[in-house]
């Protein structure tokens, strides 16, 4: 009997496939919170987001699984910066600084389930 991935994996599919046509779909938000300092923030915000449908889309197959969790892996860890941001720059989007605090350990959380998914 083959093996039937676990749910999980279908929850960060829509994740970060949901999260990625976002950046399409919707821009404003995470142009707000791209770090002044980077260069092309459009393109940034259209490159993650590809990223995020093409790594969640990837981690359907087995066959690109792998090399789907590590390029998300990778986003995740080029994306903290703006966590990072987000937060110095929460009265600006009246956000309150407690959730965004709270917001930042859910990255390694996040990592660390797209590395269970993509074993």
């Amino acid at each position: 009997m083959p093996h039937r991935p676990h749910w999980s994996l279908y929850v960060l599919v829509v994740l970060f496939v949901g999260a990625g046509l976002l950046h399409f779909l919707h821009p404003a938000p995470y142009l707000r919170i791209m770090p002044p300092e980077l260069p092309a923030p459009r393109m940034l915000v259209l490159l993650s987001g590809a990223a995020e449908v093409a790594g969640g889309l990837g981690l359907l197959w087995p066959a690109t699984r792998r090399w789907a969790a590590w390029g998300l892996l990778a986003l995740l860890l080029a994306v903290f910066p703006a966590n990072v941001y987000m937060l110095l720059i929460h009265e600006q989007l009246h956000l309150p600084a407690w959730v965004l605090w709270a917001r930042l350990p859910l990255q390694p959380l996040l990592m660390w389930w797209v590395w269970r998914v993509g074993r």
